[in-house]
Order: C-alpha cells, then structure tokens, then sequence
C-alpha cells in the first residue's frame, strides 16, 4: 500500500507547489498592477522630449554611424509620482524615429531612487521596463525590454538616458530625453 501511495503524494505535493507559486505569481502580478495604477491615477502629468541617440563609436563602422539617425525626432506623455521615500514611479509612451529613421514606439513603467547633489539638483538611477515596437525587429511585433535608468534632475526637469546593451554592431547605444514635469 506505500509503495502505490508514492504518486498520490507526490501529485498532491507537486500541485500544492504549483499552487503556492500561482499564488504568488498572482500575488506578484497585482502588487506591479497597482503600482502602474496608482502611479497612473495619482501621478502629475509629465511630457518627454526625445534628444539625441549616441551609438557608442567602438562597436560599429564608420559606414554604420554614417547612415544612422542620431536625433530621435518624437513625444512622449506620461504620469509620475513620488513615494514617501523619494522614489520616482512613472508610466510613459513614446513615439519618435529609430537609427534608420522609421518610427519605433515605446510604452513602460519605470523607477528611480535619488541622492540630492545640490539645492533642487538630483541625481537618479533605477531602471524601466517595457515594450517596445521597431520596424526591423518583426516588423512592429513589440518586444519586451527591461533597461537601466538614469537623470540628472533640476527642480522638475530631467536630462534623462537609457542605456541600451548590445555587441558589435547592435545596441550599445546612449538614448537621451527631456523631461518636464507638469504641477505637483
């Protein structure tokens, strides 16, 4: 009788994990669902300005940074909020032209921690993660990304940067934007 309640026990434990892990995925699931929410409903409105993208000269031609568009024409709406800890909470899409000129769309949720540098300057890192939609990856199937953050902020504008990673001849790219934020 043991021997043949071997696989009752371990089913009975196996899907007891799977339902402690569903549990917490759900759990996990609706604790970034509410932050994007509020975030959403109690954060100030805030406008993004796309300004320049640097590809790092080591890693491509001559030929490549040539024919690369390296002033991202575009916009970009989005809300942002403080935490009690200082910490920025955002949510954003953006529209503006890709390295090879053609539209590239991104919509996210980013973070922030800050160290104050002077009287209304702050430096922030922290990181975004997102989707993003470009014509030469699956002709706009949108992918997901999840890419350091950093700012320079004075009062409430922000010089911001994504850094991209990559190798030879892909990513390893700079993407500067301006950020305004609009009433607190």
């Amino acid at each position: 009788m043991v021997r043949h309640s071997f696989p009752l026990v371990a089913a009975v434990t196996l899907s007891g994990g799977q339902l402690a892990y569903a549990e917490e995925s759900a759990g996990w699931l609706a604790r970034v669902k509410n932050e994007v929410v509020e975030t959403w409903q109690e954060g100030t409105p805030e406008l993004y300005l796309p300004l320049h993208t640097e590809h790092l000269r080591g890693y491509y031609t001559r030929e490549k940074i040539d024919s690369y568009q390296e002033t991202p024409w575009g916009f970009g709406y989005g809300h942002g909020r403080f935490d009690a800890n200082g910490n920025w909470h955002g949510v954003y899409a953006m529209g503006f032209q890709d390295s090879h000129y053609k539209p590239e769309w991104l919509a996210g949720y980013g973070w922030k921690t800050y160290w104050n540098l002077a009287a209304g300057v702050k430096l922030g890192l922290g990181y975004t993660a997102g989707l993003t939609t470009r014509s030469d990856i699956g002709h706009y199937t949108p992918v997901p990304l999840v890419l350091p953050i950093g700012s320079l902020d004075y009062r409430d504008v922000s010089l911001e940067t994504t850094y991209v990673p990559g190798g030879r001849g892909y990513g390893n790219i700079f993407f500067f934007s301006a950020k305004w934020r609009l009433g607190r």
